[in-house]
């Protein structure tokens, strides 16, 4: 399996630097003039890491380095989960209905029940 970080698109800072450690490869008599030149052209046109790493696999250190890629989006804080917290709403509607039918009969008591799932909602919001 190939390593995901090959296919990570490279800017003009990447460029520069495989250019400088190319540059030293070459003041150290490990390529000559005409083997920098074909690879420098190949390092400004590589778009991805695999590209610009290819060109220095039979080259010793040093070779071009890579930040670590920042994840586009950050991970969610994970907060330590409340079962009960999803059943208050359900809960408060049981209640309601033994209400009703057990002492008050009165429909608006129905009325409870999407508002405590507002305030609840509402309340849950303001914790995460």
């Amino acid at each position: 399996m190939s390593d995901p970080s090959r296919d990570i698109r490279i800017g003009d800072t990447e460029r520069s630097q495989a250019l400088q450690v190319l540059g030293e490869h070459m003041s150290a008599g490990r390529i000559d003039i005409t083997e920098y030149g074909d690879r420098s052209a190949k390092i400004t046109t590589a778009k991805t890491r695999g590209e610009l790493m290819a060109l220095f696999h039979d080259l010793p250190d040093p070779r071009p380095q890579f930040a670590t890629p920042m994840p586009m989006f950050p991970e969610p804080s994970r907060a330590p989960a409340r079962r009960w917290e999803g059943a208050v709403v359900p809960i408060v509607g049981v209640a309601v209905v033994i209400l009703f039918f057990a002492v008050l009969r009165n429909p608006l008591i129905f009325l409870l029940i999407p508002a405590v799932a507002i305030l609840w909602g509402q309340w849950n919001g303001r914790r995460r």
